[in-house]
């Protein structure tokens, strides 16, 4: 198994457990970052070791930039945390690419979530049977219908994916 194989097979499942946190608790756990962070560090230095200082660099420009975002509410932590620990793994053109797609991905969920806003009856039904999918659902229906915030790490993972997989 090649590098660019090991870090896609690492990295995908770590992204889906981000997206379904975010949606489920509206979290990003630290350990995820963390682990996308060490991931792509690595491949950096086995892929492009003269690129590590670069992207080391680059993430932390990403991360200023969206450290100022979540001052102003526009994200939260987890978000800017895991944006900049993904960044760590990723190449210039990359980082760009990252950036671009998330937002497309992003503004896709936002709209998304407007539509449901205004399809989802005002008065749920009670969840027909117990399970935390049923759960989550029925919970998310209810951040839906009130405008909550928008689990932004869907468009995080989804970003990231399509990096990993153009990488790969």
């Amino acid at each position: 198994m090649d590098v660019s194989a090991a870090l896609l097979s690492a990295s995908i499942p770590l992204l889906a457990v981000v997206a379904w946190r975010d949606v489920a608790t509206r979290t990003i756990p630290d350990a995820a970052s963390l682990l996308l962070a060490l991931t792509g560090l690595a491949s950096n230095l086995v892929l492009q070791p003269h690129g590590v200082v670069f992207s080391l660099m680059a993430a932390t420009a990403l991360f200023a930039v969206l450290l100022f975002l979540f001052a102003r509410g526009a994200l939260g932590g987890g978000d800017v945390k895991l944006m900049a620990a993904l960044a760590l793994g990723m190449t210039a053109p990359e980082i760009w690419h990252f950036v671009v797609v998330t937002a497309m991905a992003g503004g896709v969920l936002a709209l998304l979530y407007l539509l449901l806003s205004w399809l989802l009856p005002a008065q749920p039904a009670r969840p027909a049977a117990p399970g935390l999918l049923r759960r989550v659902a029925h919970v998310e229906a209810w951040r839906i219908r009130r405008r909550g915030p928008l689990p932004y790490g869907i468009a995080i993972a989804l970003g990231a994916a399509m990096i990993l997989l153009q990488r790969a």
